[in-house]
């Protein structure tokens, strides 16, 4: 999204993209937990199912983490959301979303990633970002104007996807909204036969920094180590990538 570090395809080795499944998997168990197994009216969970077969998930894994988090299964889902504040280094501000079953454990872990990033710290950052709801969407008819979807929609400020997420002959956009109304927008996206890949809460940069490319590869490569925690579900970065 606009303000999230967005790393690239992290399928180079069978070990990587073992640890994305689980974190697509994850992420179906508490959307489902959250707001129930019916897809079509919890748009997070169709949200993190369409990531799930994007990456050629096996459907019976996603219908299973779907029952298990919706607690159709005797399993029980224990996993809560944990958020971090700190700095990358060249003091670049950062949050990281973690779920875990044992935030004893990821606490220390977090901190001490932090500590081994060369001039990273952790630290209070979050009046930098506004928490708000992020829709993204794409759609057939190119012929569409993003504002005033937007506008009818109900979110508050709109802009469009990277070319890269769209498919051929499509349109994308990114729908920011408050975060009472991120069900809202979604639904309403859906029902106007937008395909919605992501809808969730986000932090967004108030400001994103600029660095030369040699500091950027040193804060990339830093976020690289934390995405590679088990735990870590989401981090945002108030950094201008391109």
């Amino acid at each position: 999204m606009g303000a999230q570090w967005k790393h690239g395809p992290r399928l180079a080795t069978a070990a990587k993209r073992g640890a994305l499944i689980g974190k697509l998997i994850k992420e179906i168990l508490v959307a489902a937990k959250v707001g129930g197994a019916n897809p079509d009216a919890n748009p997070r969970l169709w949200a993190a199912i369409e990531s799930a077969r994007k990456q050629s998930v096996p459907r019976d894994t996603i219908e299973r983490a779907i029952n298990k988090g919706s607690g159709r299964l005797d399993e029980t889902v224990h996993y809560e959301l944990v958020t971090y504040e700190g700095f990358a280094p060249h003091k670049v501000p950062v949050i990281v979303e973690c779920l875990t079953d044992n935030r004893n454990r990821t606490a220390p872990e977090i901190r001490t990633l932090f500590k081994k990033g060369q001039l990273g710290a952790i630290g209070s950052v979050a009046w930098m970002f506004e928490h708000c709801g992020v829709v993204e969407a794409t759609h057939a008819d190119q012929s569409l104007d993003i504002e005033t979807v937007a506008i009818e929609a109900g979110a508050q400020n709109v802009e469009p996807l990277e070319t890269s997420e769209i498919a051929p002959g499509h349109i994308g956009a990114r729908f920011y909204c408050d975060r009472g109304d991120l069900d809202n927008v979604a639904k309403f996206l859906a029902n106007s036969r937008w395909s919605v890949t992501t809808s969730e809460m986000s932090y967004v940069a108030k400001n994103r920094i600029e660095l030369p490319e040699e500091q950027k590869r040193a804060v990339a490569e830093f976020l690289s180590a934390l995405d590679e925690h088990d735990d870590v579900h989401r981090i945002y970065a108030a950094l201008k990538f391109s």
